[in-house]
């Protein structure tokens, strides 16, 4: 893939704009669908990478499912009708797809050997192989090194309550997936709530599912049903607008439709925590996950504290929240965020080296980075290192520095949002 080029926005951002579905219910939606009775209806579903994998899996299993662009249709097999797939299941760049798919396969009838790209290759899957294993699933790392490709060996599974070391939304999934299928119940505890999409979406399918504080419990059941699902705009996707417009003088974007879900929606309270101009409008908490339009003007920003409980809760934004506190006037503190490590990227060495080769203050530490705002940023070469949300970001942080950004393999935004270099120039014409 080629670089691309972007340079400062002189007029601000301005306009309104809907954000694409919301990749982690996009997921959940097709999964849950294709393991359910009947037919199951998703309307606003993401048309990117990472969840087209998931459909290509499932097909590849005997399911049915029409993708028509605005609708996807999945024609359900039920909890026992997944089929053999003839070689290997590609997850592709999804760590979704292939924690959340591995819970369920635990469990089925027959073995299937799951890979990946490069990048998933080297993703940590020990965080589900060992709660998978304690529910007596024959799981492993085919390289023995902790990651793809994953054999897994259908069989019997008995539920179990499982602390995780991690807040981690596709930890938690695979497991409670595991135990729609175990005798007896399942639970898992987090240090901290992670997303609870897949909770809310498996008692929207008929699972019976309780959470009470960090722990979720499910108990096993001989059938989910076909329902329709309408999938909010994705917050994450949604954060690089909302940032642009704090930063970029003379900016105000509306985002129309957007899931606020409380166990996503941490970059608002940071957003508030550093004095950002931010309403929310039309909120609307009538379905099982609630949205709201957003209304965001340009806004002097103050440095703040990222940490704690707040971290698993907004962990795809902090890269944008990162370039944020560059433009914020005094310091802000990242830490309880060393998973940023083992996602696409290590997001936090990639953020730290390309925020300062713009003229940036920011310093690594062990489990987040130390950010001194207020400094003028310039253009410089980045190296997306194939990370959609690294590519985002300094798209949007070009925006604010003089002179020239060049993003190399920029394209691979198409993982999670393939229009969006239209969108935010439509927004700065």
């Amino acid at each position: 893939m080629e670089s691309m080029e972007f340079t400062k926005a002189i007029s601000g951002l301005n306009g309104e704009l809907a954000v694409p579905g919301d990749k982690s219910i996009s997921h959940r939606a097709v999964m849950f669908g294709s393991i359910a009775k009947g037919l199951t209806e998703i309307r606003g579903f993401l048309q990117g990478a990472d969840c087209l994998s998931t459909i290509a899996c499932f097909r590849r299993m005997g399911v049915g499912i029409d993708n028509l662009g605005d609708r996807v249709l999945v024609h359900g097999n039920g909890m026992r009708g997944l089929k053999r797939p003839a070689g290997l299941l590609d997850c592709g760049n999804s760590g979704t797809t292939m924690r959340l798919i591995s819970g369920i396969l635990a469990a089925q009838n027959f073995d299937v050997t799951l890979t990946g790209d490069a990048s998933i290759q080297k993703r940590p899957m020990k965080r589900i192989i060992d709660p998978l294993s304690m529910m007596g699933a024959d799981i492993a790392s085919v390289n023995k090194n902790g990651c793809a490709p994953l054999r897994i060996k259908g069989r019997r599974l008995t539920g179990i309550h499982y602390n995780s070391k991690v807040a981690s939304a596709q930890v938690k999934s695979a497991v409670l997936l595991a135990g729609l299928y175990a005798q007896g119940e399942t639970s898992v505890t987090e240090p901290a709530l992670s997303r609870n999409h897949t909770e809310l979406m498996l008692r929207h399918f008929g699972a019976a599912v309780n959470s009470c504080g960090a722990t979720a419990t499910i108990s096993p059941a001989d059938e989910l049903f076909g329902t329709k699902v309408a999938v909010p705009g994705d917050i994450s996707s949604a954060a690089y607008f909302i940032a642009g417009a704090l930063m970029v003088p003379g900016s105000q974007v509306l985002i129309k439709g957007v899931g606020i879900n409380p166990t996503r929606a941490g970059i608002l309270k940071v957003c508030r925590d550093m004095g950002a101009d931010l309403t929310l409008l039309n909120e609307n908490h009538s379905g099982a996950e609630p949205t709201a339009d957003l209304l965001v003007r340009h806004s002097p920003l103050s440095g703040t504290v990222v940490e704690g409980e707040v971290i698993p809760t907004l962990i795809d934004e902090l890269p944008m929240i990162a370039a944020m506190a560059c433009t914020a006037q005094g310091e802000t503190v990242i830490k309880d965020a060393a998973e940023l490590k083992v996602k696409e990227s290590n997001r936090i060495a990639i953020m730290v080296e390309s925020l300062n080769a713009m003229g940036a203050d920011v310093t690594e530490t062990e489990d987040g980075m130390i950010i001194r705002g207020g400094r003028p940023l310039h253009g410089a070469e980045i190296d997306s290192h194939l990370d959609h949300r690294i590519a985002m970001t300094f798209a949007v942080t070009a925006l604010c520095a003089d002179g020239v950004t060049a993003i190399k393999d920029a394209q691979c935004v198409n993982i999670s949002y393939p229009g969006f270099y239209r969108d935010l120039e439509k927004l700065t014409e």
